[in-house]
Parts: C-alpha cells; structure tokens; sequence
C-alpha cells in the first residue's frame, strides 16, 4: 500500500490502519506527508509556534487551499514573538486562530503562587495553564493535527517520535485524534536551509541566539555546541522538558 493510494480508502481509523500509514509515510518527503493528511482529512489543523512550524504552513499552502492554523498565547512570550505571529497571518493571508488561557484558571494561578512559582515548583502547572488546557479545548474540535516535532530536538523525550501517530494523550475511543509530524526525520539544519531556500518568516529571536523558543521567562538563548532544548527550562532536568503539548505516544513504532 503506498501513501498515493491510501486516501480513498475510509477504513476506521485504529491501531492497524495508523501502522499502515506509518509504513507507507516513513520515507516519504514532509510534503507528501502534508498532501496525504489533507487528501485524509477535511478538518485539520496545525498548530504553530516556531520555525518548523512555518516551514510546515509554508508547505501545506502549496499543497493545499484549505490550511487551518493555530497558536498558543500565553501571555508571556517575548515581543519579538508576537510580532511574527503577525508577520506569519500576513505573509501567508491566513485566518489564524489564537488561542488564550481561561481567564479564571489563570488569575488563580497567579492570585495563589505568583508570577515565577515556576522557578520554584517546576513549569508543568504553569504550562498547563496557559498552554494544555487552551490545547485541549481546541482538539476536539479537530480530527487530526500538524506539528513540528523533530526527533532530534530532545534525544530523551522525542526520539520515538513517528510521522503520524494516534494521539492517546488528547484523543479518545469516542473522539480519536490522529497526529502528524511530517519533520520527524529533519535535522534543524534541514530546516534552516529550506527557511533561506524559499524565504520563510522567522522569529528574530533566532539572530540572538535563541533555538527552541517560549515563554519569555522561560527560554534563553544557548551557547555554541549546547543542545537546542537547553535553553528551556534550564533550571530542571533534562528528562523534563516538555511542557505537555506533545507527551510521549505509545503506538506501534515503524523504522
């Protein structure tokens, strides 16, 4: 079964047929990857924040007439931040749905612990907050969404990451969700040099020596030969760092 063939045929979306996709997408380009997931599904959606994630919409639009993005404000992102956000709706006229935290789930945050407690007792509450519960109001009302994840952003967290998977973490038996990171296999070279192949907007940031980019008090530029994710939450273990947007996916594993 190849990747060409697969989207006439509406089999029920379960463990067997994502092993199937799997196969038939693992060599396949990011781009294909994109035309196959909109040929399958009506209601998708990508969710962005950083550079893979414009690489991903920059492909998509070639790709297809009907891209669907999202993004997560927090509230605490850097300047520089929200004007790309900005640059990115109008560089590629989209309808860009951004998102923000429940207002009552966040003043009491912040009216108990403050605005750094992260520093403190780590940055999962926080996050939680302001990103997942904003996340998981926005995927029920998909049937699959697009990111950027990479296997090597974060060796001990990323690695198994599969270019489609069933998402178990904000899915269910009564509202499966299917996930697709067609820059799995991409180094951030890779994607660097398509951002100046096709001239791709890009964070600012990135010309300061910012890698992987969050939150403000969060994120901090990193040194020559540091990994990219340790300019995030620098204060915690390796191990624990994500922020509970893309936990770990306990599928079947091809290649």
């Amino acid at each position: 079964m190849t990747a060409e063939t697969q989207h006439s045929d509406r089999s029920p979306i379960d463990d067997t047929r994502i092993a199937e996709w799997q196969e038939a997408l693992f060599s396949q380009t990011p781009k294909d990857i994109l035309r196959f997931a909109h040929k399958q599904f009506d209601n998708i959606a990508i969710s962005f924040s950083g550079a893979e994630d414009v690489v991903l919409i920059d492909l998509a639009t070639k790709v297809s007439d009907r891209v669907q993005v999202f993004t997560l404000d927090t509230g605490r992102l850097h300047a520089e931040t929200y004007r790309f956000i900005d640059q990115v709706r109008s560089h590629y006229d989209l309808d860009l749905e951004i998102l923000s935290p429940d207002q009552s789930r966040l003043e009491q945050l912040t009216r108990e612990k403050g605005l750094f407690s992260f520093y403190e007792d780590g940055h999962k509450e926080c996050c939680g907050v302001r990103k997942v519960d904003s996340l998981k109001r926005k995927l029920p009302t998909v049937d699959a969404w697009i990111t950027g994840q990479r296997k090597d952003q974060s060796p001990s967290t990323r690695a198994e990451v599969n270019v489609v998977e069933q998402d178990l973490v904000f899915g269910s038996d009564d509202n499966p969700l299917v996930k697709f990171n067609p820059l799995a296999h991409w180094s951030s070279q890779q994607v660097w040099e398509y951002i100046r192949m096709f001239d791709v907007p890009y964070n600012p940031l990135h010309e300061k020596g910012f890698v992987s980019i969050g939150c403000e008090p969060c994120t901090r530029p990193v040194l020559p030969g540091q990994h990219e994710r340790e300019g995030r939450w620098w204060w915690e273990e390796a191990t624990l760092k994500e922020c509970g947007l893309h936990a770990p996916q306990q599928t079947n594993q091809t290649g």
